[in-house]
């Protein structure tokens, strides 16, 4: 399969070695130096476009790709405003996104999980709930986007939670003292260490006991070779998909 890359740094790179050790050809690659390259034309080498590139840049992006009529894989979020305008766009011209804030095959069984737990923690309303996520100091947004979906399955499947809030915490504060967390809301703490690996936990707590749902990412393969595998699913897929229609989890 050739695949083209839209955006080719640190994550870019880890998905081309990922590409290329399952025999795949990469045949076009987008940085902030040759945007300019992202055409129709050179697009069509391609049969998959897996775009990282950045929130801003990534809805035009994807036009680009769907109007040239190759299939494109979305690991970039922040463009989720446009969702409703790529749905219309593939049913007009018979394009094919898939997109997801994670494509790390253990994240979605994470997130598969974490629904099936809400749904069975709404019998044991004394458990209070919260998500709490880790990263190291240099991603400067908050929360990050595999923690915002973990808080909205959470809100679908648990019936006293219907929104999120968040705090931030460094390695020596404590949380944002103006968070006034709502018995409605989800609070997602998000905390940036040095030199820590990405780490998602859901916390069930009560008097009595404490009930903990994590999931630790020891580096970037996970994440990028699930967006080869997703590369591989939408091949020959017409349509606008989530992450979640690739796992089809049957339980």
């Amino acid at each position: 399969m050739k695949i083209a890359l839209s955006g080719y740094g640190k994550m870019g790179k880890i998905i081309e070695k990922m590409a290329l050790d399952r025999k795949h050809e990469i045949v076009l690659k987008i940085d902030k130096d040759n945007t300019h390259e992202l055409t129709a034309d050179n697009l069509r080498q391609a049969d998959v476009v897996i775009e990282f590139s950045t929130p801003d840049s990534a809805f035009n992006n994807i036009k680009t790709c769907v109007e040239a009529g190759v299939p494109i894989v979305v690991g970039t979020t922040g463009w989720y405003d446009h969702l409703d305008e790529v749905k219309q766009l593939c049913e007009q011209t018979g394009g094919a996104v898939l997109y997801g804030t994670n494509f790390s095959v253990g994240v979605n069984v994470f997130f598969h999980i974490n629904k099936m737990l809400a749904k069975v923690m709404n019998n044991y309303p004394y458990y209070g709930v919260q998500v709490e996520e880790i990263h190291h100091t240099q991603k400067l947004d908050w929360p990050s986007g595999t923690a915002i979906t973990i808080a909205e399955g959470i809100i679908e499947n648990l019936d006293v939670k219907t929104e999120w809030t968040k705090a931030l915490v460094s390695d020596t504060d404590d949380a944002d003292s103006n968070v006034n967390e709502r018995d409605n809301e989800l609070l997602i703490e998000s905390l940036r260490i040095e030199n820590v690996p990405g780490t998602h936990t859901v916390i069930y707590d009560s008097e009595v006991d404490t009930i903990e749902f994590k999931h630790t990412a020891h580096n970037r393969n996970g994440f990028a070779l699930g967006a080869v595998l997703a590369a591989e699913w939408i091949k020959d897929k017409k349509g606008c998909y989530p992450v979640t229609d690739m796992f089809n989890f049957s339980a």
